[in-house]
């Protein structure tokens, strides 16, 4: 990311397409703004109503897929960002924190590799303003039987 690149103007760029923000199956909204922070809700990796990993990390889906399917969740984070901001990134100053679920069998060693993938689109997307805090954990399932869940904090300003 340049200088004088604003968010907006990256993801047109990097060719990025979001998804429609995902309709909460339970009593949640997609975010909360805060002042200047939105807490986005936890996103599992759902394409426009279809969520495309469901089953176990290290069963099902080996790493480089459970990376995509939290780049997939990413996508969403961000296209609910952006429905938090009014229909543009620009505001967004940093990402404070990522935390990432697996749905993984009980070894599964790469559980912090899997939620890369949504690190690595924040990074990729806002440059260092995408540096982040992140938990990641494996957990016995999920909701829709997703693979991966990620929930996030960003600040504005």
């Amino acid at each position: 990311m340049t200088a004088t690149e604003s968010a907006d103007q990256r993801l047109a760029s990097l060719g990025i397409e979001l998804p429609q923000v995902p309709q909460p199956i339970a009593n949640f909204i997609p975010f909360r703004r805060h002042g200047d922070f939105v807490y986005l809700a936890g996103q599992v990796c759902e394409w426009n109503g279809d969520v495309r990993f469901v089953g176990k990390v290290g069963e099902a889906f080996d790493l480089a897929q459970a990376q995509a399917a939290a780049r997939v969740c990413g996508l969403n984070l961000i296209a609910a960002l952006k429905l938090a901001c009014g229909g543009s990134l620009d505001g967004v100053s940093c990402c404070l924190r990522l935390g990432g679920f697996v749905n993984c069998t009980p070894n599964y060693p790469n559980i912090p590799q899997v939620i890369n993938g949504a690190s690595d689109l924040m990074h990729e997307l806002f440059g260092p303003r995408g540096h982040h805090a992140r938990t990641a954990v494996g957990v016995a399932n999920l909701p829709r039987g997703a693979a991966v869940e990620v929930d996030a904090i960003f600040a504005l300003g």
